[in-house]
């Protein structure tokens, strides 16, 4: 397999990287994505939706931006170190003769110019430098490095991002560009072929997925017939069997309206027409009665059918949906839904895992109010939120939280007034200690 790899940056970054990327044409092929502005990245991920398998970006900054949209695919920018910083300060110190504490800096921490300086033997003393995490608009980069300009506080500015460095040099600013240097754009290559290779084994992962329908063996003798039951099930085999032709699978009737499908990770995933949502619906136009879908996918079959099973045990809690457990455990649903959450089912935490059992709350519902907490997007939870997401009543909700605070799994961070009467409610905060969340 021959992995797409999209390069999202300016057009230099990006030339540098199609140049490099010639070395691993075996292995994947590269996309370039050139933007104009830094701010043209969501648009460039919107329309090469469902066409690209990695994700490479010239920097911290677009990688940021495209960090929110893309919560599936892998995703590489090459890391800006103390090699990429080398040339630029040689260029001010040795061939410019600027002095530093006369020159502002943006992107880099602290410790990594620092540590270059010191390795060069140059003395740094107080640096004017914009340090962030993630990603800053590229006005305020430059205005922080104009003012300094403007103030005399600085004769040269270094920048990391393309636009600033334009704008600063349509200013007359002396500025400098700071870029990834061969070697940690051929290692982050590397990077991409090695999860080239990874997604290429996940495809071929095997799927299992068991569909069941609650009740068709008590349709006979409620204005059904034995006909009407039997078509009822011809119907539905014919359904199942369109859906399983678009995933390229097999399919066995257990009976009782349970249905076993086998197909592989890639069909699955790689064809948008065959989410797992789209098949309840179609079963929802033959009949009312409850379905329950838990999907697995596992390296062996047996793996594969056990994370089904467990899929469709939570499916059958929460009621007529769909439920994914994938190859690490991670159980992710209802499919295609907007409340959709994801959470897991192991902890390699021993601690926790003897607070969870002297607080006696399950591992699994632990990791649902991670997630819940998660999905909200606000870093609380009160005991009606958690009983909405997770289907049980308050009481239960309030009694879990309260649990769990009082063995220092969750806490207690303040209280609200609630819509209509009644008491405050509390509201809590769940760390994020169960790995993988």
């Amino acid at each position: 397999m021959i992995a797409r790899v999209g390069a999202v940056g300016p057009k230099d970054s990006i030339e540098l990287i199609t140049e490099i990327g010639k070395e691993f044409q075996e292995e994947m092929t590269i996309i370039p994505m050139i933007y104009q502005k830094i701010e043209d990245t969501p648009n460039i991920i919107q329309q090469a939706d469902g066409q690209i398998d990695i994700w490479v970006f010239s920097g911290q900054a677009p990688y940021a931006i495209a960090r929110d949209l893309l919560h599936k695919q892998k995703m590489l920018y090459p890391q800006l170190n103390g090699s990429s910083l080398t040339k630029v300060l040689l260029e001010l110190v040795y061939r410019d003769r600027w002095r530093l504490d006369r020159v502002s800096f943006d992107t880099f921490l602290p410790k990594h110019l620092q540590e270059t300086c010191t390795e060069l033997g140059l003395p740094y003393g107080h640096i004017h430098l914009l340090s962030y995490p993630g990603y800053k608009p590229s006005q305020e980069l430059a205005a922080f490095h104009s003012a300094l300009y403007r103030d005399e506080k600085v004769d040269a500015c270094a920048t990391c991002i393309s636009s600033v460095y334009e704008a600063l040099k349509a200013e007359g600013i002396p500025v400098y560009r700071i870029t990834p240097n061969r070697m940690t754009i051929r290692s982050m290559l590397n990077l991409a072929r090695t999860a080239g290779e990874t997604l290429h084994f996940k495809k071929s992962q095997i799927a299992v997925m068991l569909i069941e329908l609650s009740g068709l063996e008590t349709l006979i003798g409620e204005n059904k017939s034995a006909y009407d039951v039997s078509r009822l099930h011809l119907r539905l085999q014919d359904t199942i069997l369109d859906y399983v032709e678009e995933v390229s699978g097999s399919f066995i009737s257990l009976g009782n309206g349970k249905y076993l499908i086998f197909s592989t990770r890639g069909a699955i995933e790689g064809n948008p027409d065959a989410h797992a949502s789209m098949l309840l619906e179609r079963i929802a136009f033959l009949t009312d009665l409850e379905t329950n879908i838990g999907i697995g996918y596992g390296v062996t079959a047996l793996a594969a059918e056990r994370n089904a099973q467990l899929a469709l045990l939570h499916s059958q809690k929460t009621g007529s949906c769909a439920i994914l457990v994938d190859d690490e455990g991670r159980i992710e649903g209802p499919l295609e839904q907007p409340d959709s959450i994801s959470f897991t089912y192991r902890t390699d935490d021993m601690e926790m895992s003897g607070l969870l059992k002297k607080a006696g709350v399950a591992i699994t519902t632990y990791a649902k109010l991670q997630a819940v907490q998660k999905h909200l997007g606000k870093h609380s939870l009160s005991a009606p939120e958690v009983a909405e997401f997770l289907g049980m009543t308050k009481r239960n909700a309030r009694r879990i939280l309260t649990d769990l605070a009082a063995h220092g799994l969750a806490e207690l961070i303040g209280e609200e007034a609630p819509t209509n009467r009644g008491r405050p409610r509390k509201i809590y905060r769940i760390p994020y200690r169960n790995r993988g969340e």
